[in-house]
């Protein structure tokens, strides 16, 4: 009798821990399935936001294309006094962009950027035309790198470089059995990034921190901006002593140049500008916007090219 009584009793206590074993996994099984749920509203969430600042950023883009159009129809030099080149301080958008939060959270959604002439600084491309070197263009590089403390002997190792590229557009030949020509293909895509130093021997990320702000690549050859440029480019470009390039930026902060013949005359003697390589205008424009909305935040640069008064978008980076 007592033996049965243990036996039920033992059943009992089986099925007890079963029961909390039961519970456990159901517990289990429903906080995961609410950890999912949870990790796809924020997925959700986050992708939406994407969205938003992507628009904000394109919103802000057309807006900075239309400065530039509005620029070119009343002025026929570019310089760092016009509408074009004031800088939007962070500016807050809550009031005109819904983003999603509950009542009496903080709306936090702000917008920030500026445009900056593209051609205040030295175009990489310039280095070579054609496959041909330019030793005014490697001239200039050389004496920009060594004002920014960096080997000169990088000038002529990046022209090379830049030689043996092709422009994006050219058609490579191809033989009989359909395969392109060998010569062609030992040639490289034209730089389109500074990035694009890095495939040049010599040079390093270290470097390319130093000298990103005084070089652009553009796709065509472009003068240099001497309304906008930095004393050190202009040092480069003119080959004159630093004391006179920022003699020059001086001057120009209360009369901007009218044209070459107005900097001739301010400039140094037995020093003369031409248009291959010096200008008072612009063509080519890089965007920088920068969106902050609640957690999440997204950087864009755009390049934009000019002409006359129609403006296009030649790439944009998102960072």
């Amino acid at each position: 009798m007592s033996h049965a009584h243990g036996t039920q009793h033992n059943q009992r206590g089986v099925a007890v821990i079963m029961a909390l074993l039961l519970t456990t996994l159901a517990i289990t099984i429903v906080a995961s399935l609410f950890w999912q749920q949870q990790v796809q509203v924020r997925l959700i969430e986050n992708q939406r936001l994407q969205l938003q600042k992507q628009w904000i950023l394109r919103g802000a883009l057309d807006w900075a294309s239309l400065i530039l159009r509005e620029d070119a129809k009343y002025s026929s030099v570019d310089t760092l006094d016009e509408p074009w080149a004031t800088p939007l301080a962070e500016t807050r958008l809550d009031q005109y962009v819904e983003n999603g939060k509950a009542e009496g959270d903080i709306a936090d959604t702000t917008l920030s950027g500026g445009i900056e002439d593209a051609q205040a600084r030295f175009n990489l491309n310039n280095l070579a035309k054609n496959g041909v070197i330019d030793p005014t263009a490697v001239a200039t590089f050389s004496r920009l790198l060594t004002l920014l403390n960096l080997p000169p002997e990088l000038a002529n190792t990046t022209a090379k470089q830049v030689s043996q590229v092709i422009h994006p557009s050219t058609t490579i030949a191809s033989d009989s059995t359909g395969n392109a020509d060998a010569t062609a293909n030992s040639k490289l895509i034209a730089f389109q990034q500074v990035d694009d130093l890095l495939a040049v021997p010599g040079w390093s990320p270290k470097l390319l921190t130093i000298i990103r702000p005084f070089v652009i690549c553009l796709p065509n050859y472009s003068a240099i901006n001497i309304n906008t440029a930095r004393a050190q480019v202009l040092s480069a470009l003119l080959d004159i002593p630093m004391q006179d390039a920022n003699t020059l930026v001086t001057s120009r902060k209360s009369a901007s140049f009218r044209d070459l013949a107005d900097a001739s005359n301010r400039l140094p003697k037995n020093r003369f500008l031409s248009t291959n390589n010096a200008s008072t205008t612009t063509n080519y424009f890089l965007v920088e916007g920068k969106v902050h909305m609640n957690r999440a935040r997204l950087d864009m640069l755009a390049l934009i090219v000019r002409n006359g008064a129609a403006t296009k978008t030649l790439w944009i980076v998102e960072r």
